[in-house]
């Protein structure tokens, strides 16, 4: 098993697992990995140190050791958050697709029950919804949060 550090173009590091280092190029190459946080496809390897176990013998304790300190991990605590923000909005909201904007309005207006729904629309169609008074928040969610993981 390979446990890799994997970083999408736009910086999120995060870690992969593979059976083997072909395992992974052939995911790749196939745009099989993604990035879990934006869903893009553009991922490349980290540098990452070995694990090295080193162990000391009783003969060499009072000896001179060459040590080099590894950098700390980055902090993923903001992009863990917005994970977890972006899994609540999926969970509880209904998917209306390409209809968002129409929903939106018939909630508004009160032609249906008003609920929590997302979808998709253009920008000049949010701008216009706004100017309405219909509140919406424009986001972008990780393609993965909207599939089936398998």
């Amino acid at each position: 098993m390979k446990v890799l550090d994997l970083q999408c173009a736009l910086g999120h590091t995060f870690e992969g697992w593979f059976g083997s280092e072909d395992d992974f190029v052939s995911q790749l190459s196939r745009s099989l990995v993604q990035c879990p946080l934006c869903g893009d496809a553009e991922v490349h390897k980290k540098l990452s140190a070995p694990r090295l176990n080193l162990s000391i013998s009783r003969r060499d304790k009072g000896s001179e050791l060459d040590v080099v300190a590894a950098p700390s991990a980055p902090d993923n605590s903001i992009a863990a958050a917005w994970m977890e923000l972006a899994r609540r909005i999926v969970a509880n909201t209904d998917d209306v697709g390409e209809r968002f904007a129409d929903e939106a309005r018939k909630m508004h207006y009160g032609e249906t029950e008003e609920r929590a729904i997302r979808g998709k629309t253009t920008v000049d169609e949010a701008r216009a919804l706004l100017e309405e008074g219909i509140e919406v928040l424009p986001m972008v969610l990780p393609p993965a949060l909207k599939e089936t993981l398998q």
